[in-house]
């Protein structure tokens, strides 16, 4: 049985020691580094599955490398773990890519748990390949000058790449799942984030929402594809 690869990228050896030898005893192979740049050079020669990522490291902080792996098309499950418990960091850990946060001091039991689920999301039950819905045979879909690359999760506009981050990534998935359906708020939340860490606000999902606009709408502001439904929702017309 293949057993899942973590990468803990942690600066302070005592955390990062503990953080180690935690997931080896639960089957897991860890692999530690202490700097983002570090973390890069690894991600670009080993099959990583997860990675556990600090905020404050020396030089490249966690934010700037999550943004560094996405922006290398890895769409890995990121988890930061990290100190600092405010509301923004949260937001912004979103926004760079993140799916999921921790905030130290933690358990390890819920660290793990928190790892299995992202690991289940991205590879088992809730993955591409394992999803028993429409979509499962489908291997592109095109609308307007948008290819999405169903079963590799990628997508290009204008036969570029699109960088979608795996939240926008999973928005738009969730979006062409249920065409012509209206989602609410609290639906997309339930889909699209972690089971352990949706947004306290709902409004973070119109934050995403508009991005995601911003990436495959030819005019944002006035949506083809990706509409609002006032006191409802959001709703993908698909053969707009």
């Amino acid at each position: 049985m293949k057993k899942d690869r973590i990468l803990i990228v942690e600066d302070e050896p005592a955390i990062a020691d503990a953080i180690f030898d935690g997931l080896q005893d639960e089957g897991f192979v860890p692999e530690k580094v202490g700097s983002g740049e570090d973390a890069l050079a690894i991600l670009d020669n080993v099959q990583i599955d997860l990675v556990l990522l600090d905020i404050r490291l020396p030089g490249m902080d966690g934010y700037e490398t999550c943004r560094q792996i996405r922006l290398k098309g890895l769409h890995l499950p990121v988890i930061f773990v990290s100190a600092r418990d405010e509301v923004l960091d949260r937001v912004v850990g979103l926004e760079v890519g993140a799916d999921d946060y921790l905030v130290k001091p933690f358990s390890f039991r819920e660290l793990f748990s928190r790892i299995k689920a992202q690991l289940r999301r991205a590879y088992g039950e809730f993955s591409t390949g394992n999803d028993q819905n429409s979509l499962e045979n489908r291997d592109n879909i095109v609308f307007g000058s948008i290819a999405v690359d169903v079963k590799g999760m990628r997508a290009r506009k204008n036969g570029e790449d699109l960088f979608l981050t795996p939240i926008e990534m999973r928005l738009l998935r969730l979006f062409l799942e249920y065409p012509g359906q209206v989602l609410s708020r609290e639906q997309i939340m339930n889909q699209v984030w972690s089971e352990n860490w949706n947004p306290d606000d709902p409004k973070t999902v119109n934050v995403h929402i508009r991005h995601l606009r911003e990436k495959i709408e030819e005019n944002p502001a006035e949506p083809v594809y990706l509409k609002t439904v006032r006191g409802y929702g959001y709703r993908f017309d698909l053969q707009s």
